[in-house]
């Protein structure tokens, strides 16, 4: 392992004027999570940002558009931003496009995020690749195509992606832009149910209970109805009271210890 370079060394290369040494002394100032700390992050993030450092123009955005170090400023994180994704940076670009599809210190423009997103998407970047999916979905700035949807989902999902897990799950269940397949939703939901994705832990809960795709178990349906209900989805509990009335009470004293076992297995990853 790479020794980590002593903050005094940083330090005096980044005021030499060293790019990489102010950008790594930004994220170096960013991870100690105190207020003045970002002003520091802030301050060096920028020149490394002004000699034209890629993922520093993305960071410095972030930090304004999240207030960290510095006044909350929707139009800067848009300018840093940009210049960030016109040099080819995944993660700047997937941001603008968020920007352009909210609306936030640009014009809202779907055809814009769109593109923006497609670009980083290309680049094997899965939030990216979530997102472009969901754009598909929903006819925003591209042409309404589920096949689309279904393909750049699975890209994001296939990165382990939690959402895009749920989300391709549930195209499998539904039948959209894929042949209905119960089985695949139930992959597809587990591999998005173990990473705490509480929809995806309703949705198996359900597929248990109905057995779809699976062999029909109230105990697992049970189990993954209040291990969702209790990573606070809305309507699981209604789910897993329901199943509760076909369990026998030893059978329900059983599936509720299983649900507490799993409960602290499958929190939502941070």
């Amino acid at each position: 392992v790479q020794a980590r370079t002593p903050l005094a060394e940083l330090q005096k290369a980044a005021e030499q004027g060293d790019v990489e040494a102010q950008f790594n002394l930004g994220v170096r100032y960013s991870s100690i999570l105190m207020a003045q700390s970002d002003v520091q992050a802030v301050a060096w993030f920028r020149k490394a940002a002004e000699q034209g450092h890629a993922a520093a123009q993305y960071l410095l955005g972030h930090m304004y558009a999240t207030a960290r170090g510095v006044a909350q400023d929707d139009v800067q994180a848009v300018a840093w931003t940009s210049k960030a994704a016109e040099q080819g940076h995944a993660m700047a670009q997937s941001f603008l496009g968020l920007m352009y599809h909210y609306g936030k210190g640009v014009a809202q423009d779907d055809k814009l995020a769109a593109a923006w997103m497609r670009k980083a998407a290309e680049q094997g970047d899965a939030e990216a690749q979530y997102h472009l999916g969901l754009m598909y979905l929903n006819g925003q700035g591209v042409a309404q195509d589920y096949k689309q949807a279904v393909a750049w989902y699975r890209k994001a999902a296939e990165q382990g992606l939690a959402y895009a897990q749920y989300t391709l799950g549930r195209m499998y269940v539904s039948g959209q832009g894929v042949a209905q397949d119960y089985k695949q939703a139930v992959v597809w939901y587990r591999k998005a149910a173990e990473q705490g994705q509480n929809n995806a832990q309703a949705g198996l809960g359900a597929l248990y209970a109905y057995g779809n795709g699976v062999v029909q178990d109230y105990k697992l349906a049970y189990v993954w109805s209040a291990v969702a209900a209790a990573n606070g989805h809305d309507l699981a509990d209604t789910q897993r009271d329901n199943v509760a009335s076909k369990l026998t009470p030893s059978g329900l004293e059983e599936a509720q210890a299983l649900a507490g076992r799993y409960f602290e297995q499958y929190q939502p990853k941070q």
